[in-house]
């Protein structure tokens, strides 16, 4: 893990070592082990890196690292299949002088040219360039655990882990105005017609499962999508088969995503996801000379929602090494304007500042890399929300007995509506989409805090960024929540906490062919009997505790962000936010007549949040 940064330019004065300092500096957090920096001989590009070793710890594999006396290559991320690929790339004739996935991933290229990406399981963000072709070819992981950020015009492109290292080298740090009026309106935090876009004007992301191959002779640069997910695939398959190939290919992503040259650990919410990765490192490690290794929690005594008692209980029965923190309202104010320098876009509660607290407790005991449950929630239908999709499913392959009774047994363990207006949407789904496009757009339209100026600028534009998907079974909106718009942001969230403390994350769910099969899965075995992550749940009923694995009320991780809005430093640091708002024309001033109104993390109308969050990123 580590932080990646370059220049390439024609004119040499944009090609300076001083300019790639300041963009390493700026990334120091994400690799503090090292930095390294490469200047090709025509002074046309500039690569920077910052390292967080974890594998090959030695000088040989440092950053920019040159090969065959033709490519240089940048890179942040972990190739979890490395040591495969490499035995294919050597029984091709490839000698290697590193134990390092760094090595490996340049040699695919040279080997497989563009197609490598296809070839490997991993999280990863990299730029190699080719001097011989005068190309620079980039990539992004198929999830987009991995950032990368670029900035292009006629004298210039730069790309970096993080926007503030382009900032940092003079290009402007200015928000777009539709970005704020969909965040403060709706708490987006993307657009969600268009990924590449971020929150700042001429500052786009490549695309999670994208490469760019950037022409330094045409000063043209090229997107791929490379890979995707077949939502559309199924097979028929016993519940019992499914268990056992659900096991063996979440075993297997575990398995590799143990390499590491580093001491490991895991994160540990309470919940199914993470209770199942830390029991299955539990069972692979007692294999090993090192059984031993430690999880992390933050938890909230007192807190209706706490689940430390079902923490307590699993490493209890598992004889596993708990390390706990308890953030707080005092903590959050602390750390505020550190997590948004960090996030660098809003974010849409506070509920990441846990995950921020459990990666410092980490770093502080010695910990380089965190396995994490990540990603189960949008595949398997872990989230309430994906109920009403699975009834609606049902109802539409005319299989009302069945639909009937499934919405029983989930309303039971998850209170929710069900009414004519779902009924329509199941035969109607274009106009449910529509419909649900016209209230968020009525939405960002009638919010009477947006100022007139804020209004102005957006004209026209009203419509940007509102999407949603057309929804005929319950794959196609946890599709829509994996590979378009959702689990990208959590993703961000992840890296940006992760490696502001030089931690690394990894994520076992995340992984191409573990997914896959989950797609191809029926609906039947994602909800099933009133619960989501069936599957999941039938493959540990036997493995923990029944309480836990069939436990109706996991929901989401949530902190008391609403008893902490209620604390009068939290209230008046917010009625500054309005007031910052309000003079950079961005909020009305009747807003500051409004009363504060702290609402839960994952509350709709979470707008005082919203306020305090845009203004801390706005005045950095």
């Amino acid at each position: 893990m580590c932080g990646i940064a370059g220049i390439l330019s024609p004119q040499k004065q944009l090609v300076q070592l001083p300019l790639l300092q300041k963009m390493a500096d700026s990334l120091a957090h994400r690799g503090p082990d090292g930095e390294g920096f490469w200047i090709n001989p025509f002074q046309q590009v500039g690569l920077a890196h910052r390292r967080l070793a974890i594998i090959d710890l030695s000088a040989a594999a440092n950053q920019p690292m040159p090969y065959n006396e033709r490519y240089t290559i940048v890179y942040n991320g972990e190739i979890y299949n490395y040591k495969e690929i490499k035995i294919d790339l050597q029984k091709a004739g490839y000698h290697f002088k590193t134990n390092s996935d760094t090595e490996v991933i340049i040699a695919a290229y040279d080997f497989y040219k563009d197609a490598c990406v296809k070839y490997f399981d991993g999280m990863f963000a990299f730029a190699i360039w080719d001097e011989q072709t005068k190309v620079l070819f980039c990539a992004r992981d198929v999830f987009g655990e991995k950032p990368f950020y670029y900035f292009i015009d006629k004298n210039i492109f730069a790309f970096a882990s993080e926007m503030k290292a382009l900032w940092a080298i003079g290009i402007n740090k200015i928000p777009d105005e539709k970005m704020m009026l969909n965040y403060l309106s709706l708490g987006y935090v993307q657009n969600a017609a268009n990924k590449s876009q971020t929150f700042f004007k001429d500052i786009f992301a490549l695309l999670p499962a994208h490469t760019a191959t950037f022409n330094m002779l045409t000063m043209q640069l090229h997107l791929h999508k490379y890979r995707d997910i077949n939502k559309e695939n199924s097979i028929k398959i016993s519940e019992i088969d499914a268990a056992n190939e659900l096991h063996n290919l979440l075993n297997r992503s575990i398995q590799k995503r143990l390499r590491s040259d580093v001491a490991i650990g895991t994160s540990l919410s309470g919940g199914l996801d993470s209770s199942t990765i830390a029991y299955y490192i539990k069972q692979i490690k007692a294999q090993t000379t090192q059984p031993n290794f430690k999880t992390f929690s933050a938890i909230f005594p007192g807190f209706e929602k706490d689940e430390s008692a079902f923490i307590q209980q699993f490493t209890q029965q598992q004889q596993i090494e708990n390390i706990t923190v308890t953030p707080t309202a005092q903590g959050l104010l602390n750390d505020i304007e550190k997590l948004c320098y960090h996030q660098e876009e809003p974010f849409a509660s506070s509920s990441i500042y846990a995950q921020f607290k459990v990666f410092e407790t980490a770093a502080a005991n010695g910990i380089k890399v965190l396995l994490d449950g990540q990603g189960a929630d949008e595949t398997l239908a872990g989230y309430s929300k994906y109920l009403h999709w699975y009834i609606q499913e049902l109802v539409s392959r005319n299989k009302f007995i069945q639909a009937r009774k499934e919405r029983k047994a989930l309303q039971k363990n998850h209170p929710f509506k069900w009414n004519i207006k779902n009924t329509l949407a199941t035969y109607l789904p274009a106009h449910a989409t529509l419909a649900l496009e016209k209230k968020a757009y009525y939405q960002t339209i009638a919010d009477n805090n947006i100022s007139y100026e804020l209004q102005r600028h957006v004209k026209g534009r009203e419509w940007q960024g509102i999407y949603k998907p057309v929804v005929t079974k319950l794959n196609d909106i946890l599709y829509y929540d994996t590979m378009q718009f959702g689990l990208d942001e959590l993703l961000r969230y992840a890296d940006r906490n992760s490696m502001a403390h030089g931690v690394e994350v990894r994520l076992p769910f995340l992984n191409v062919a573990l997914l896959q099969f989950i797609f191809s899965l029926p609906s039947s075995l994602k909800i099933n009997a009133g619960f989501g992550k069936y599957i999941l749940r039938k493959m540990m009923e036997h493995e923990l505790p029944n309480n836990l694995v069939w436990n109706p009320t996991k929901i989401g991780f949530e902190p008391p962000q609403q008893q902490w809005m209620h604390q009068p430093t939290m209230q008046h640091l917010i009625t500054d936010a309005k007031q910052f708002l309000v003079n950079e024309r961005i909020l009305r001033p009747a807003v500051l007549q409004q009363k504060i109104k702290p609402q839960k993390a994952h509350a709709a109308d979470n707008y005082d949040w919203r306020y305090l969050n845009l203004s801390t990123i706005l005045q950095q």
